[in-house]
């Protein structure tokens, strides 16, 4: 059974067992936590798609751990102007491990 959710203004496709990286959740690491958000659910050949939320559908996971990504590089220049800017950043993320997908 996998199901398709939306957290952070990102879609993932999940399933049960699986560790994805998000973006930050305010939870403490070992909390489980809900996502309601969720868009499809699928299990073999059967898929119920919502409009736009599955109703009743829910996922559970457990926070493992929060971090931050590598860091990105932005260097902006602009030619013969004697302009040249560099800045980096890196994106906070919250590891979850998904427990269980209820549809």
């Amino acid at each position: 059974m996998y199901a398709v959710i939306k957290t952070g203004g990102k879609q993932y496709k999940v399933a049960a067992g699986e560790k994805l990286k998000v973006e930050q959740i305010p939870a403490d690491i070992g909390s489980e936590i809900t996502l309601d958000q969720v868009l499809a659910v699928g299990a073999g050949d059967t898929m119920k798609f919502g409009a736009p939320l599955v109703q009743g559908a829910k996922v559970l996971a457990t926070v493992v751990a929060h971090g931050r990504h590598d860091k990105v590089k932005i260097f902006k220049m602009r030619r013969r102007k004697h302009y040249q800017k560099h800045q980096g950043h890196r994106q906070n993320y919250t590891e979850l491990q998904i427990v269980s997908i209820n549809g």
